[in-house]
């Protein structure tokens, strides 16, 4: 289980099944889940196994702010060996960080400041040396997101499946290196 990690404005904590309300809430919402390639939630159950089957990994945490850190506003998660298609699954040295932040707190930095604490403990704590990042065509805020988080581009690939909407789309895949994020925090 992952420990909690804070920020000036946000803490990542475990997801908790007293979640599933607040997932609910904003995971229902098409505009979050559709460009990052998963459906809507359709009912607090779902939520409630969303947190408990997908949520459930070693670096898996919910996005809180500090002032009211029981209500999970988004998802930041790096993802480890198979469950990442990015870079070999026996390469302990590489993560795929996934995220996305309810509607209601678009546009307010806060999920570039998650992204940070979550590059950075992922770095500087579990020394991994290689973290990765992807975004289907067309969602231009995860696109804006890793640009800003420190992401570089490497490569792009078309008919990419998407087995949760049962389609394909073309896909954006960014890197940052270990040295990348030394030289941007030495800027």
């Amino acid at each position: 289980m992952p420990g909690i990690l804070k920020t000036n404005r946000l803490i990542l904590r475990p997801w908790k099944d007293s979640d599933a309300a607040a997932l609910y809430r904003y995971a229902s919402d098409p505009d979050i889940g559709i460009p990052a390639g998963w459906p809507p939630h359709t009912s607090e159950e779902d939520s409630l196994g969303i947190i408990r089957n997908v949520f459930n990994g070693p670096e898996d945490y919910a996005i809180a702010l500090i002032g009211n850190p029981d209500e999970a506003i988004g998802a930041i998660a790096l993802k480890f060996g198979e469950s990442s298609d990015l870079f070999p699954p026996d390469d302990k040295t590489q993560a795929e960080l996934g995220f996305w932040i309810g509607k209601p707190f678009w546009g307010q930095g806060l999920m570039p400041e998650a992204a940070h604490e979550l590059l950075r403990h992922g770095f500087e704590d579990l020394g991994l040396t290689t973290i990765w990042c992807a975004y289907y065509d067309g969602n231009v805020k995860s696109a804006r997101a890793q640009e800003k988080i420190g992401f570089t581009p490497h490569h792009s690939s078309t008919n990419v499946p998407v087995p949760l909407l049962n389609e394909t789309r073309d896909d954006h895949v960014n890197i940052i290196t270990r040295e990348q994020w030394d030289a941007l925090q030495n800027k």
